[in-house]
């Protein structure tokens, strides 16, 4: 039987099970929701723009109240197979408040796509919104690419595209073997080489700045996988600050950017300014 760390399958789901890692998920969940559709009864907001044909090649695009706004760009999580936008629009909140566009990704979930396609509509998802942001009047030097969990790991493979200009990551997974011994297989169905071609932390070239943030009441699973990321990025010489989460778990994490004070969302505004 495949270990990996020296843990077994059995150990190795538990390492990845942040839903039962977090007592009162459900709890939690329910207050995104509902503040999720607060900021859906906003006016201007583009819903479900179509950036492909497949059902769930959608955007939902949340203006800012000002012109040449920069704008962040969110991939939700869900280990690629489960959750979606409108799961995590809480998240726009803070964003709005420091007066930038916000743009919600939706992809395709496994086993309806395999890795590789969903990366790849990630990357369509980008340059859609970069044939936009001249008519929606937003500033094209000006975009973070910003994902947690899953959508952490998807942030992170597109590190290099031209017009990302900053990356957040919160609680992402860079390293994609672990994924493939676990029970998270079983929909994902990823093969060795799948793995290699799609794990971050195997290419690791010129890109964009890079924000890490784990919360310190994560799986150490998590926390290892982001500290192993940021140190394979610091030894490429690639810009990258890790911003410490007191307190956060693997869903509290995401108020990092959802507060108008949150600690990564500050550090997005200190980069854009």
């Amino acid at each position: 039987m495949d270990s990996y760390r020296g843990m077994n399958r059995e150990e190795l789901d538990r390492a990845y099970n942040n839903t039962a890692a977090v007592p009162d998920v459900a709890e939690t969940m329910a207050d995104f929701g509902r503040r999720g559709a607060a900021i859906y009864e906003r006016a201007g907001i583009k819903r479900d723009l179509a950036y492909g044909e497949a059902a769930s090649q959608r955007i939902d695009w949340i203006p800012s109240s000002r012109a040449g706004a920069p704008t962040i760009a969110y991939v939700h999580g869900g280990y690629w197979q489960s959750l979606s936008k409108e799961k995590f629009a809480h998240v726009a909140a803070g964003p709005l408040a420091h007066g930038f566009n916000v743009a919600l990704i939706e992809y395709t979930l496994a086993p309806q796509a395999r890795m590789g396609a969903i990366v790849s509509e990630i990357g369509q998802a980008i340059d859609f919104l970069v044939a936009h942001f001249e008519e929606w009047g937003a500033d094209p030097a000006c975009l973070c690419l910003a994902g947690h969990s899953a959508g952490g790991h998807l942030a992170a493979m597109h590190r290099n595209h031209p017009a990302v200009s900053l990356v957040l990551c919160m609680s992402g997974l860079y390293d994609l073997e672990p994924i493939r011994l676990s029970y998270l297989n079983e929909k994902l169905n990823l093969t060795p080489s799948e793995v290699a071609a799609y794990s971050p932390q195997t290419y690791i070239g010129p890109g964009a700045p890079t924000l890490l943030t784990v919360g310190d009441s994560e799986l150490p699973e998590l926390m290892r996988q982001t500290a192993d990321y940021s140190s394979l990025l610091r030894a490429r010489g690639e810009l990258v600050e890790e911003i410490l989460a007191p307190g956060r778990n693997h869903f509290t994490i995401t108020e990092m950017l959802a507060m108008p004070d949150g600690a990564a969302l500050n550090a997005v505004v200190r980069a854009f300014s």
